[in-house]
């Protein structure tokens, strides 16, 4: 039996689509080979560690700093992060750098699968040449901590195909420098969206997890464990519109707001850190300068988070 014609559309679609993946991934190799060609610098690696919040996944709340097995509650699951100390056995010690920089950049895993995107790979696929080989050196001077990682609870069937399915989606197709911006509203930028990765707390995500391109840093109440997460948009009712430059800058190093309260949960941890771990406080203050004057640059999106309350209380009494 002759395909129809739709079957033979969907056949060349599929077609395309994995040839397009292909050669995103060629592309993405080589921006990693080119990437771990020359060794990092410890000592500068630990810098990108602060300004990426400590990575404050991987360490437990009584340490050791990247020992994993901290608990991430999403809608589709819990996920467990992993150990990523240079233990042998455990951690990451056995990995090449290329294979630590394809973790990283493409959420690949050691033997070719695909790591769930609570990573947020698609992220960390535009940091720079040069911060990402200083990130792998100092995760390399790490104590090493003999600690098994732990299984996801996943309520996806055939998790590791859907995880595949969703790279594919949603990923995007985001090109790393070879060197980080400078200064600026260039490097407030990229610190913001490839190490720091703000967006990945403060933008609202759709039905399969992906970030609402729309809503950039407009805030969602269903944040890391259910966690409100604020809107820090220059929208002046609903997000920081009214804070100055230097308000960021005391928010991101002494989780200082403008009324002296101080921030609480996550964000607490991603400015202290988690059981000594480097953290934005100890970021250089240029960096978290350059993150404050990008973010004021981003547009307003009204979007009140409180409302949002409200509806839903309104809708569980009917």
């Amino acid at each position: 039996m002759r395909p129809t014609a739709a079957q033979r559309r969907t056949v060349r679609l599929a077609a395309a689509c994995a040839l397009a993946a292909g050669l995103a991934a060629c592309a993405a190799d080589h921006e990693d080979a080119r990437a771990v060609a020359t060794k990092g610098d410890p000592a500068r690696g630990e810098v990108v560690f602060a300004l990426a919040g400590g990575c404050g996944c991987h360490t437990p709340e009584k340490g050791p700093t990247g020992a994993g097995g901290v608990a991430i509650e999403t809608p589709f699951g819990t996920f467990y992060s992993t150990n990523i100390t240079p233990d042998e056995e455990t951690g990451i010690g056995a990995w090449s750098d290329l294979e630590i920089a394809r973790a990283i950049r493409a959420g690949v895993l050691r033997g070719g699968s695909i790591e769930a995107p609570v990573m947020p790979y698609p992220a960390y696929a535009g940091m720079a040449d040069d911060d990402l080989r200083d990130l792998i050196a100092y995760l390399r001077s790490l104590p090493p901590v003999r600690r098994e990682n732990r299984p996801h609870e996943v309520k996806l069937p055939f998790p590791r195909l859907a995880f595949r399915a969703w790279r594919l989606l949603f990923a995007g197709d985001v090109s790393a420098p070879e060197t980080a911006p400078a200064e600026g509203i260039a490097r407030g930028r990229y610190l913001t969206d490839h190490v720091a990765i703000c967006g990945d707390c403060h933008t609202p995500r759709d039905a399969f997890g992906a970030p609402k391109e729309d809503m950039y840093l407009a805030g969602t109440r269903e944040g890391p464990n259910g966690e409100l997460v604020p809107n820090i948009t220059s929208d002046r009712e609903t997000g920081i519109g009214t804070w100055d430059v230097d308000d960021l800058v005391s928010l991101l190093q002494m989780g200082m707001k403008p009324d002296f309260d101080n921030v609480q949960g996550s964000m607490a941890e991603v400015v202290d850190g988690i059981a000594g771990a480097p953290a934005l406080g100890k970021a250089p203050e240029r960096d978290l300068r350059a993150i404050a004057e990008y973010i004021k640059t981003v547009p307003a999106i009204h979007h009140d988070l409180r409302d949002e309350e409200a509806k839903e209380g309104q809708e569980e009494e009917t």
